[in-house]
């Protein structure tokens, strides 16, 4: 009992210590808008000033941070979760792009890969990120492209460069200078000792800014010959996927060795789904499908479910304990059986979300982390047979890890670079009952620049599996849509919206995702406290990027983790590395009904920032 009470008293302490919080939470009545760049958030406000909604407005912060570079660009993908006022229905978009032809598996082992490569036109699915947002846009927005468009094309005509961005375009110029129309866009300073732009210097991309205008002239000859605004842009989506800009996409990426034909260009569709949903004490938490990781978050919530989290106390050595392992859990499962559902096999989602195999598999947390923790079987939770036990038998064999006796190196340990591989998030909701929640991606630099588009290409391509032993749902095929970490989220609770929140930050999304929410709903936090809380980060899973690799036992914690949590920790089989800050970076927004407002919370992690009205 005084055990408990102590770890009570330690979690009221460590809770407390966020009421001054760095960030001020945002507050608004009309409107939030909330994305990892600053000028990404007010290209939003640009938009609702006009008049749009969520929708006109997220698709504005889209394809302006898209136009940033640093984390994304025109030729990666997203993927969207969107709350309709008018049917109380939370919409799932997924604008992710496939392989191309004569991408396959055994391709890739033949030039001696054990996976497809990080950078390159080898790296490259389909552009997702053009269709996904003029989809979202015709099907649930109220403005013109030409509208939306318009900040990211000022910007695209000359904006003032960041630091971030400038500085790794310069840490990354050998790889940049590998790709002729990288080279040109890129390095403007081409032979003197530094290269890429200048913090704070105009950065023109006047390739990508005749892309945007070829997009908005077509959409305004369209609406001139008496289509409608829906119809207008639709034919804007054609020409990028059939007309000249997809010729030019293609020629650039095959003249650089990549493998886009016009056929993949032109059979890609975004696709609207309908998104996976468990319900955590009364709140239905809503994913995408299982071509993400994103049921990784409810799987664990269907697990924790099962365990009194908030007796435990707030970041307690039990606490941390047990949620590690719940991800341990969910995870080995979405490394070995998540996939694009278009394809056979079929993912055994029905099994891996019920309540029984959580409840099976929350057995197995121990008072000790065990390193060997893996997928489990899901299928008799479904009627049905396990047809792959002989590969989960092998599965080891095919693993890597990475000096997985060793903790990690500080936060500039190569091994982070993979997991934490950053990417943005936002979010965007409107008085009128409009939310969204978007996790876009791919396509950062050093980005391969598909011809003279200045359209970055995705690398994507490297969450693919090779070897069947790893992950029969997920084994390279074209056409295929490779599992990713991109991982948009949204909770209703009462039949409204209660939470919508994403966050950047590779395989540790979900990790950090699952932890803002329970951090709200379990200790009563609020939004901008639980996105600056301590996070923890699990490295016993397996990275979707590079070589795939895994460090059982291995965990981040906050330095103001009190040293005997840490203590604890160690004697229960964790090796910690300390960070200073471990909040994401995440954002959100939480509604406030009883008062008819947003609250907004935004990291102090990176760059992130919103701004409402």
């Amino acid at each position: 009992m005084k055990k408990n009470l102590l770890f009570l008293l330690i979690s009221f302490c460590f809770v407390s210590a966020f009421a001054q919080t760095q960030k001020p939470p945002l507050h608004g009545k009309h409107w939030m808008a909330i994305t990892g760049k600053p000028l990404g958030a007010t290209a939003g406000s640009m938009i609702f000033n006009q008049g749009g909604n969520a929708v006109d407005a997220s698709c504005a912060m889209l394809a302006a941070v898209c136009t940033m570079w640093d984390v994304l660009s025109w030729g990666g993908e997203t993927q969207a979760l969107i709350y309709n006022p008018k049917t109380g229905k939370v919409i799932a978009i997924n604008a992710m792009g496939i392989a191309p032809t004569g991408a396959t598996a055994d391709f890739f082992k033949e030039k001696g890969m054990s996976y497809p490569p990080e950078f390159g036109p080898l790296a490259a699915t389909t552009p997702g990120t053009p269709g996904g947002l003029m989809t979202i846009l015709a099907e649930y927005g109220t403005m013109s492209l030409a509208q939306v468009l318009a900040p990211a094309m000022e910007m695209a005509k000359g904006y003032p460069i960041e630091a971030q961005t400038a500085n790794m375009i310069e840490n990354r110029k050998d790889l940049i200078k590998e790709w002729p129309y990288s080279k040109k866009v890129f390095l403007p300073h081409l032979g003197e000792e530094r290269e890429a732009p200048y913090p704070g210097e105009v950065f023109v991309q006047e390739d990508l800014y005749q892309t945007l205008k070829k997009l908005v002239e077509t959409e305004k000859a369209a609406l001139a010959a008496g289509k409608s605004r829906k119809e207008a842009i639709y034919a804007a989506y054609e020409r990028f996927y059939k007309g000249d800009i997809a010729e030019e996409i293609v020629r650039g990426a095959r003249e650089q060795g990549g493998l886009f034909t016009m056929e993949d260009f032109a059979k890609w569709k975004v696709k609207i789904e309908e998104p996976l949903m468990v319900n955590y004490k009364g709140i239905e938490v809503y994913k995408l499908q299982e071509w993400t990781q994103g049921p990784a978050l409810l799987q664990s919530l269907n697990i924790l479910e099962n365990f009194d989290l908030k007796s435990m106390g707030y970041n307690s050595a039990n606490y941390i304990n047990t949620v590690y392992q719940s991800m341990s859990l969910a995870f080995s499962d979405r490394d070995f059986y998540y996939g694009d559902p278009d394809f056979s096999p079929k993912s055994p989602m029905k099994g891996l979300l019920s309540k029984e195999y959580a409840k099976e598999r929350a057995k197995l947390i121990k008072e000790k982390n065990d390193p060997e923790m893996g997928p489990g079987d899901p299928y008799p939770f479904q009627g049905e047979t396990n047809p792959f036990t002989h590969l989960l038998a092998n599965r080891k064999e095919a693993l890597v890890y990475d000096r997985p006796e060793l903790p990690i190196q500080g936060e500039n340990d190569p091994f982070l670079d993979h997991f934490l591989a950053g990417t943005t998030s936002i979010q965007a909701a409107d008085a009128e009952g409009w939310v969204v929640s978007i996790t876009p991606s791919g396509g950062w630099i050093p980005a391969t620049i598909a011809g003279n588009t200045g359209v970055g290409m995705s690398q994507r391509m490297q969450s693919f599996v090779l070897d069947e032993r790893l992950n029969p749902f997920n084994v390279l095929q074209p056409g295929k849509r490779p599992r990713v970490t991109l991982t948009p989220s949204m909770a209703l609770k009462d039949g409204k919206p209660f939470l919508s929140f994403a966050v950047q930050g590779g395989d540790t999304q979900d990790q950090d995702l699952l932890q803002l929410f329970l951090n709200i709903v379990e200790f009563g936090m609020t939004v901008q406290e639980a996105a600056e809380a301590a996070n923890i980060h699990n490295y016993q899973i397996q990275s979707s990027f590079g070589a795939h690799e895994s460090k059982p036992g291995s965990i981040t914690l906050n330095s103001q983790v009190p040293a005997w949590v840490r203590k604890d920790l160690q004697q229960r089989g964790y090796k910690a590395n300390l960070l200073d800050r471990t909040s994401g970076p995440l954002n959100a927004i939480w509604f406030d009904w009883k008062h008819g407002t947003f609250w907004g919370g935004s990291s102090n992690h990176g760059e992130d920032y919103g701004i409402a009205w």
